[in-house]
C-alpha cells in the first residue's frame, strides 16, 4: 500500500496527499458528486485516471496539471499510482470555489455565466512558483494544531498561482530559483538526500553533484521545502522511522540502523526529539491502540 493523507478542511473542500513509494501501482478511489471541482497536481512519477469501467484513460504525469468538472454526470474518482509517485488531490465544491473566486469569475473558463453548466477539463504544466507550493503541502511537517489552517493558505495559494494569467509573476515569486533547471537541481538534491539518508553527502558534495553554487542550493531549498536541507532530512528520516515502526516488521535497533543511526541512543535521542517520546513508548502506544 502507498501512503494516502486526507485533510478535511470543510463538507466542501478536502486536499489529499497521495505517496506510492512501493513496487507496486496502488489504486485510490473515490465517489464523486456533480458539484465538486477536482485538481490533481503530478509532482512525481506517472498516474492514470481510468473513466467508464476502463473504457477511457487519463495519463498524469510528473509536473502537469489537471482539473476535472462535470455538472452533468458524477466523475467517481478511479486513480491508478505507479511506483514512486506523489500526488496531491484539491477537492472542493464549485460554490465554495466560486465564492473564493466571485470577482474573477470572467477570466475563469467554467465560471463565467456562459459556462458555468457546461463540463470542464483543463491539463496544463506545473509552474516554477506552482512547485514550490507543492512541494510545501507534500512535505510539511506542521504540528497536528495547525496543520489545516496551513493547507488551506497554500491551497488557496496554488488556486492563486493556477489561475494566474501574469507569467512574470513565476520569477517574482520565486527570487532565487529564476528557471525550472534550478528548481529541477533543488528536487534532485532533495532526492539524493533521501536516497542516502544514512550516509548523506555534505552540503559542497550535494551542490557539486546537482550543478549548483552552494549559496543557491541553501537558499532555493529553503524556499522550496520550508527548511535548510539537513533540517529537512532530519525531519524526513524521523517521519520514515515512525513509518517503519508502525509497520512492526523492525526493531528499535534496526530501524535506527536503516536511517543511519550507528548508536541506538543515539536515535533513541534523535526520535524522542522530533516526537517528544522514545521508539520504545511509541511502540507501546500502538500494541495498546491495536
Amino acid at each position: 500500500m502507498g501512503i494516502t493523507e486526507e485533510i478535511v478542511i470543510d463538507d466542501n473542500f478536502s486536499i489529499i496527499r497521495i505517496e506510492n513509494n512501493h513496487e507496486n501501482t496502488v489504486r485510490f478511489e473515490r465517489k464523486m458528486g456533480t458539484d465538486m471541482i477536482q485538481f490533481y497536481f503530478g509532482l512525481k512519477g506517472v498516474s492514470k485516471f481510468i473513466f467508464n469501467q476502463g473504457t477511457y484513460a487519463i495519463q498524469l504525469n510528473e509536473e502537469r496539471s489537471l482539473i476535472l468538472y462535470n455538472p452533468q454526470k458524477e466523475l467517481p474518482v478511479h486513480l491508478e499510482i505507479a511506483p514512486d509517485t506523489w500526488v496531491i488531490c484539491i477537492l472542493i465544491s464549485i460554490k465554495k470555489f466560486h465564492a473564493l473566486f466571485s470577482n474573477e469569475a470572467k477570466f475563469i473558463g467554467f465560471l463565467n455565466s456562459e459556462n458555468k453548466d457546461k463540463k470542464y477539463y483543463a491539463e496544463e504544466d506545473i509552474t516554477p512558483s506552482m512547485a514550490i507550493v507543492l512541494n510545501q503541502m507534500f512535505n510539511n511537517y506542521m504540528n497536528p494544531s495547525i496543520k489545516k489552517l496551513y493547507f488551506t493558505g497554500k491551497t488557496y495559494e496554488i488556486l492563486s498561482l493556477l489561475f494566474n494569467h501574469n507569467e512574470d509573476q513565476d520569477i517574482e515569486n520565486c527570487p532565487f530559483l529564476s528557471d525550472e533547471n534550478d528548481v529541477v537541481k533543488i528536487k534532485k538534491a532533495k532526492d539524493i538526500i533521501i536516497a542516502r539518508m544514512s550516509e548523506p553527502p555534505t552540503l559542497q558534495e550535494l551542490a557539486d553533484e546537482v550543478g549548483i553554487n552552494i549559496k543557491k542550493l541553501k537558499l532555493g531549498f529553503k524556499q522550496i521545502y520550508g527548511d535548510s536541507v539537513f533540517s529537512f532530512l532530519f525531519d524526513y528520516k524521523m517521519d520514515y522511522a515512525r513509518k517503519l515502526l508502525d509497520n512492526g516488521h523492525y526493531n528499535v535497533n534496526e530501524v535506527g540502523l536503516k536511517i543511519g543511526y550507528s548508536s541506538a541512543s543515539h536515535f533513541i535521542a534523535a526520535f524522542k526529539k522530533k516526537f517528544g517520546t522514545t521508539p520504545k513508548k511509541y511502540l507501546m502506544s500502538l500494541n495498546q491502540n491495536n
